[in-house]
């Protein structure tokens, strides 16, 4: 995820209204331990505000900000756990576009095409969602063999990756057991059937750690399953492994090290979706579920050449997910196609009653229209490498009328705010505790300083940029009148979507040899990204099946050691 230094967050807040209110003030005077607000206390906030009053002013203001101060405090005495959202919910569309509703998921009518079951134990261990399910419902594979397969691997992979928390060894063998049972006796739930999987280690399962990454939750214990792990158990996915994060969803670096690139061990997995990135790429899963915030899932996605997929803000229930962000944390799934994704996007997207932010959009796979009949353009002047123009080509000779276009103008950063604002909000009580010294980094760009920072922003600064917030997704919308779906080089616009909610899909186009390895066979990943209108997760979706449809990079399979 992309950070600002303290300086930057400073700025860019007062871009957005840091001027027109003494709140940092306030706060700084309630973090320095005083009974009371002083004259001098006002003066200091004018200087961080960017204001002037005379000195009857600041007498006038020194009762009503003392009252201020005793409510702020009684707030924080509630000590408010991560769990606990806002009373006010985000709507994407807000910006213009309506998402078509239905009253319930319509499962996809998606059959598995005949597949041939691999000679060795590692190309079966590779193969995609859709071919796993084939093995599965065929009976040429079964479900125990597949999780035995993948926990040996998961073992044999882990002290060279470190990408699991948690192996779900008992969970995954009982439901290994009832799937086979359920497919001998010819009971088909569905796509995911039998497929072992790994959850990020911020999705909550009941009776194992929800660790965050973390080291002050490294014992945190759930006693009910996030929303996403009861839709895909009713799918009747296996849970294998709780797969590692960066420290509350920042990086690739956790309590217990570093998760490492298969492709390039020197070289972390990028994050915060460090573990599922790795894991999927090696092998090791069938599929994972990711999250992102602002590039949680596209980030490890490019680092680790794998497909994810980031869906529209509020398709995916994030009911038993780490909050981060209430406005932008999105739940998805990283897989080896995208394929893969959209059959388990299909069975985890729909509205959850517990999570307002949700709704329940249609989704078929295959999809309703043909790729040839979707409005698609791409960033003129900014596909200038050979792989970026190479992918232009493999579209245009599958019959997909390109048309250039440009993102509006808008400057995302000062927005951007609002995510290290919330996440301080998510945290506040680590932050009073002092556990926050506990997390494994305390640079400038990690999340301790930040949170420090944020106590400083102003209120009006943050309701000014969800204000602003309000013209993006305007003009985003203007932009996707037009188009179904856009195809960029990998990085083009992250903030911007992130905040707009549009879905997103990262795959793979290119990998090149790593400069000065001592192993030859050592590649960097990378990817291009294609982002759809918003609520158009299946044109993205499709449009990326096409091009893994004619070329075979997602296909390619790492060195790890």
């Amino acid at each position: 995820m992309s950070r600002f230094s303290r300086r930057a967050f400073l700025e860019s807040a007062a871009l957005v209204g840091a001027s027109s209110t003494l709140f940092p003030g306030i706060l700084y005077a309630q973090s320095s331990g005083k009974d009371e607000i002083t004259v001098a206390d006002i003066e200091a906030a004018e200087r961080l505000a960017g204001l002037s009053f005379t000195p009857e002013e600041r007498d006038m203001m020194l009762e009503d900000l003392q009252n201020s101060v005793d409510d702020y405090r009684e707030l924080r005495e509630l000590r408010l756990p991560n769990d606990v959202p806002p009373s006010m919910t985000f709507d994407p569309q807000l910006g213009g576009k309506v998402a078509p509703r239905l009253q319930s998921r319509v499962p996809v009518n998606w059959r598995p095409d005949e597949v041939e079951r691999p000679a060795s134990a590692e190309d079966l261990a590779f193969l995609t969602v859709p071919q796993l399910s084939g093995l599965l419902r065929e009976r040429k594979v079964t479900s125990r063999e597949l999780t035995e397969l993948y926990l040996s691997r998961l073992k044999k992979y882990d002290p060279v990756l470190e990408c699991v928390v948690t192996l779900t060894e008992d969970r995954a063998r009982r439901q290994a057991r009832a799937a086979d049972a359920e497919l001998n006796a010819g009971h088909w739930r569905g796509p995911l059937h039998g497929i072992p999987w790994g959850a990020k280690d911020l999705l909550a399962v009941r009776g194992y750690p929800t660790t965050w990454g973390a080291m002050p939750y490294k014992d945190q214990v759930f006693e009910e399953d996030a929303a996403v792990v009861s839709r895909l158990d009713e799918a009747g996915a296996v849970l294998v492994a709780k797969l590692t994060l960066g420290a509350l969803a920042y990086g690739d670096r956790w309590f217990g090290g570093r998760t490492n690139n298969p492709w390039n061990i020197e070289q972390g997995s990028s994050g915060s979706s460090a573990g599922p990135g790795a894991a999927v790429s090696a092998g090791l899963v069938g599929f994972a579920i990711g999250s992102e915030t602002w590039g949680s899932i596209s980030s490890p996605s490019n680092r680790n050449g794998v497909t994810g997929f980031r869906p529209s803000y509020g398709r995916v229930s994030r009911k038993g997910a780490m909050a981060l962000s209430w406005t932008m944390d999105k739940l998805g799934p990283m897989c080896r196609s995208a394929n893969g994704c959209a059959l388990v996007f299909d069975a985890i997207h729909g509205h959850d009653p517990l999570e307002p932010s949700t709704v329940t959009t249609p989704f078929s796979w295959p999809a309703s229209k043909q790729v040839t009949d979707l409005r698609i353009g791409f960033l003129e002047g900014r596909a200038e490498s050979e792989q970026d123009k190479a992918v232009l080509n493999v579209m245009r000779e599958a019959g997909v009328d390109l048309r250039p276009t440009s993102l509006p103008e808008f400057n995302a950063s000062p927005i951007g705010n609002m995510l290290f604002l919330e996440a301080a909000a998510a945290f506040d009580d680590l932050m009073i505790s002092g556990d926050v010294n506990d997390l494994v980094r305390q640079d400038q760009g990690a999340w301790p300083n930040s949170f420090r920072t944020a106590q400083f922003a102003p209120a009006v600064s943050y309701i000014n940029a969800s204000r602003a917030r309000t013209l993006l997704m305007k003009k985003m919308h203007v932009l996707f009148e037009s188009f179904d779906a856009i195809i960029m080089p990998r990085g083009e616009g992250g903030l911007h979507f992130n905040l707009t909610g549009h879905p997103l899909v990262t795959l793979p186009n290119f990998f090149g040899p790593v400069e000065d390895s001592p192993v030859p066979s050592r590649r960097r990943p990378e990817s291009f990204t294609i982002i759809g209108g918003l609520y158009e997760d299946e044109a993205a979706l499709s449009l990326a099946a096409l091009y893994q449809s004619r070329t075979d990079f997602h296909l390619q399979k790492p060195p790890i050691e």
